[in-house]
C-alpha cells in the first residue's frame, strides 16, 4: 500500500500533538487520529508502526520543543533571572502543550537513543542554568531535581485546577522560585544542609 498523497510523518505527529494537548495522551488513538486526518486507520501504518511508535514520536516531538524553549532562555543570561525565565518558559510550555509536556517526563525506555539524547540534552541545559550557583557533583543533580520537582508540581496542580485562591498564579511561581534560589545561595555559602 502506498502512502496517501500529502500525508507524511510530520503532519501525523502535528495532528497527534494537537490531540494530546486537547484531549490528553490517552485520547490519541490511531482511529481518532485517522478520523482527524480524514484517512482510514491503515493509512497511518505507512508512517508509524502502531500506537506505541506514534507515542514515542510524540515524546521526541515534545522533548525537541521543550529543549528549543529552554535553549532560548539560557542564551539570555544567568543567575536568578535565568531561573525565573526558565520557570516562565517551562510553565508556559506545560500550559500550552499539556499532552506533550506529560510525555516529556518519561525517562527513556529500551533502545531509543534519540529519546535518551534529547532527555540528556534537556538535563544538561537545566544543569547549565544552575552553574551560577557553583554547585558541584551530586549537589547540582539534587538541585536540578528540586527545580524540576518544583516546576512540575506547579504545572500539575495548575493543570488540575488546584490554584483556586484569588492570588496571581505567576506571582506564586515567582515567589516559590525565589525561595528555591535563596536556598541555593544559602547552601552555596554554608555547604550541604
Amino acid at each position: 500500500m502506498s502512502p496517501r498523497a500529502g500525508l507524511d510523518l510530520d503532519k501525523i505527529i502535528a495532528a497527534a500533538a494537537e490531540m494530546a494537548d486537547a484531549d490528553g495522551v490517552e485520547g490519541v488513538t490511531l482511529a481518532a487520529l485517522a478520523a482527524r486526518l480524514g484517512v482510514r486507520s491503515p493509512s497511518l501504518y505507512n508512517h508509524v508502526n502502531g500506537l506505541p511508535q506514534l507515542r514515542e514520536q510524540l515524546v521526541l516531538h515534545g522533548l525537541r520543543k521543550l529543549n528549543d524553549a529552554v535553549k532560548g532562555v539560557l542564551r539570555e543570561g544567568e543567575g536568578d533571572e535565568a531561573i525565573y525565565r526558565l520557570g516562565d518558559v517551562y510553565i508556559d510550555f506545560a500550559r500550552r502543550h499539556p499532552g506533550l509536556y506529560e510525555l516529556t517526563l518519561k525517562a527513556p525506555a529500551g533502545e531509543n537513543s534519540e529519546h535518551a539524547r534529547l532527555g540528556e540534552e534537556l538535563v544538561q541545559r537545566l544543569l547549565r542554568s544552575l552553574e551560577h550557583f557553583r554547585l558541584g557533583g551530586e549537589d547540582a543533580l539534587h538541585a536540578l531535581r528540586g527545580l524540576r520537582s518544583l516546576l512540575h508540581g506547579f504545572a500539575s496542580i495548575e493543570r488540575q485546577g488546584g490554584f483556586g485562591l484569588k492570588l496571581e498564579v505567576n506571582e506564586s511561581l515567582r515567589y516559590a522560585l525565589g525561595k528555591y534560589l535563596a536556598g541555593l545561595r544559602q547552601n552555596g555559602e554554608g555547604g550541604r544542609p
